[in-house]
Order: structure tokens, then sequence, then C-alpha cells
């Protein structure tokens, strides 16, 4: 049993039937009454958000959860299938257990949190930005280089992004993952 000084950012408890991970907190102490703790909490399974205010002291059940870098493998009826990089073990997620799926690339990377004693997969976590390439957009033209416009195209994990008007198919592009917007051209192909 853990309490609340042992709050930091990142600590998971089960609490309410849950798993929840602290996203934010502040320990407060009033001129009156009691010390309490308030927090930001994420729901590890769904992704919620909630705030609660806990009594200082409060116990809570801390929740053992580990990361490991898994491989993405492809997508089918039944999910999206992974496998452990260190083991060769084989798994699959549900689509909507998988965050920012339009991102990930056949053999890109990403770190999913599994509950220790369970051993089940939580939730995924890709990086913050992925190189992909583009493989459909309408031809640039020569000189589109200093207005700032920008076009639609689509790249190989299936996501759509704005990109500048000078790229064209076959250039692999930087995407800001938790915008899901264009950063750089890595190369030219």
């Amino acid at each position: 049993m853990a309490d609340t000084s042992d709050f930091r950012n990142g600590f998971t408890m089960e609490w309410n039937g849950d798993l929840w991970q602290i996203v934010e907190f502040m320990h407060v102490k009033p001129g009156k009454g009691g010390a309490f703790v308030r927090t930001k909490l994420k729901n590890v399974r769904n992704g919620r958000v909630v705030d609660n205010t806990f009594r200082a002291g409060e116990k809570v059940q801390e929740a053992r959860v580990e990361r490991r870098q898994n491989q993405f493998l492809y997508e089918d009826e039944l999910g999206l299938h992974f496998m452990n990089t260190d083991t060769y073990e084989q798994f699959s997620l549900p689509a909507d257990q998988v965050d920012k799926r339009e991102f990930l690339k056949e053999g890109g990377m990403v770190d999913i949190l599994f509950h220790a004693e369970t051993e089940q997969p939580l939730t995924t976590e890709i990086s913050k930005s992925v190189e992909l390439t583009i493989v459909q957009t309408d031809p640039g033209l020569k000189g589109d280089t200093a207005t700032g416009a920008t076009k639609p195209a689509t790249l190989e994990s299936g996501a759509e992004v704005q990109v500048p008007l000078f790229l064209n198919e076959g250039d692999v592009i930087r995407v800001n993952t938790d915008t899901g917007s264009y950063v750089t051209r890595v190369s030219t192909a």
C-alpha cells in the first residue's frame, strides 16, 4: 500500500475498480483544515482524464506496470498484431485499444504498457515523431516553396496530413504524432 506522499507523475494505482496513472498532482496545505493532494488522473485502459482530491496520508493500492517495446506486424479482422522483440511472443490488440493507430506502419516499434501481475496489455505509446513515406499527393511545382501553402498527402501508414506544396510522392517526411502535422522532409526518394 502506498499513500499520498508516494505520489509522483507516472505513478499508477488501482482506484475505483480501475487502473489510473497520475498525470499531475499538487500537495495543498490550506491555512485552515487538513492538507490534501489535488490530482489529475488518466485511466490507463481508456484514456479518460479526471480530477480527484485525496486527503493527505490516504492509502491507495499501487499497481506495477511495465513498458515493453514491441514491433507492429500487421492488422487484420482480429485486430493489430504485435511481437515482443525480446521473446518473439506474438499477441493482438483490438484496434480501439491502440492509440495513434494511423501513424503505425508494419515493422514499426511501439511501447506497450503491461500490468505486471496479470501480464495484460493496457495501452500503447508511439514515439512523438515518426518518419513515413508519402504514397499519394498532387505533384509539386518548381518554385512552390515560399508561400507556405499546403496540400493533402496520404502516407504509407494510411494517415493523411497537410504538407508543403514542394513535396512529392516517394518523399520521406517526419510527422508529429501528437498534433498529426508535418515537421520536416527527411529525404527524397
